[in-house]
């Protein structure tokens, strides 16, 4: 597999580091969810709430990278069926990874509390204090969640599949190592 065939530098990058914050995030939030009120419960919300939209505004930023750095062609291997699967697979996780910060916050909003990004910069509420609907942005932020790690898993199970049965180096697009010829 050559340079050409795999995703750029920045592209790799922002994937794995969303991948991280992502994954701190869901641990941190089903963390909090059997926390009882506490200081340390609201400093971890402030760092949930942080890892929120940092995941959002690197997902946007690797929107912008897909503009500039299109993803390498998907192998001729794979069937008409599994290319389009693979590409509503993306616009699946794309989505997800835009309304899961972006529910995040508008509960936030909703029951009045402010998103201060690192403790330093506070963000614009995006509703209206409203109990009401917060309790149901809650839910369906919980719902985006666990739809995003269903989403993820699918995601994995198939870089796994085209690894390790296919083996047609798809894995390898995204890793900064070159595979072994």
């Amino acid at each position: 597999m050559n340079r050409t065939e795999r995703y750029a530098t920045p592209s790799i990058l922002l994937h794995w580091l969303v991948a991280l914050l992502i994954v701190v995030a869901f641990g941190l939030g089903l963390t909090l969810s059997d926390m009882p009120l506490s200081p340390t419960k609201f400093k971890l919300i402030g760092w949930h709430k942080w890892l929120g939209i940092s995941v959002l505004a690197l997902v946007a930023l690797r929107l912008l990278g897909r503009l500039l750095w299109r993803a390498p062609a998907l192998p001729a291997t794979m069937s008409p069926l599994a290319q389009l699967a693979a590409k509503i697979g993306h616009l699946v996780l794309y989505a997800l990874m835009l309304a899961v910060p972006l529910t995040g916050w508008l509960m936030s909003s909703a029951y009045g509390i402010p998103v201060v990004y690192l403790g330093l910069l506070p963000l614009p509420d995006l509703i209206a204090a409203n109990e009401t609907l917060a309790d149901q942005l809650k839910e369906v932020h919980g719902l985006l969640n666990w739809t995003l790690a269903l989403a993820v898993a699918g995601h994995v199970l198939a870089a796994f599949k085209h690894h390790f049965i296919d083996r047609d180096g798809l894995l390898f697009r995204m890793s900064l190592k070159q595979p072994r010829a």
